[in-house]
């Protein structure tokens, strides 16, 4: 009998404080996206190495769904940018701004690549940013950030 009222009274208080507090039952809704979705700082070289790079950049909210992909398209060629790495994150429903950083691998050493970034939901739509045309030349062994330019 008491293991019963044990039970009872655990799944009282469970049921107490997930369903009748407001604020664990809680959902914010999706983010308001900004009027204009646009690229307010960057797109810039968070880190350098001789095979690999971050880069980041910040937009307004781009509002709609909570995962979003940064994307970066890349190649050693500027009218060639046919590579591809995304990363996914979250957005914060209660902030202004987004971050994206997007790592891009398999670099070779001392070559100049050029990139564009942009952005999506996570069912394919654009955000209907894009950045201009940007460059960076990957450092030799052992070297960092040798440059990051329009």
């Amino acid at each position: 009998m008491n293991r019963l009222l044990l039970t009872l009274a655990i799944a009282t208080t469970l049921d107490s404080l997930l369903f009748s507090n407001p604020a664990a039952a809680q959902v914010l809704p999706s983010a308001k996206r900004a009027e204009r979705v646009e690229i307010t700082k960057g797109p810039e070289l968070e880190l350098a190495t001789d095979h690999l790079t971050i880069i980041s950049w910040t937009t307004n909210n781009p509002g709609g769904s909570d995962v979003h992909y940064g994307i970066v398209h890349y190649g050693t060629d500027p009218k060639d940018l046919s590579q591809t790495a995304k990363s996914p994150l979250r957005l914060n429903q209660g902030h202004p701004e987004t971050i994206f950083r997007v790592r891009v691998t398999g670099l070779t050493p001392r070559t100049t690549y050029y990139y564009q970034v942009t952005s999506m939901e996570s069912n394919g739509k654009s955000d209907g940013v894009k950045s201009t045309v940007r460059q960076f030349t990957t450092p030799g062994p052992g070297e960092r950030i040798v440059s990051d330019t329009e």
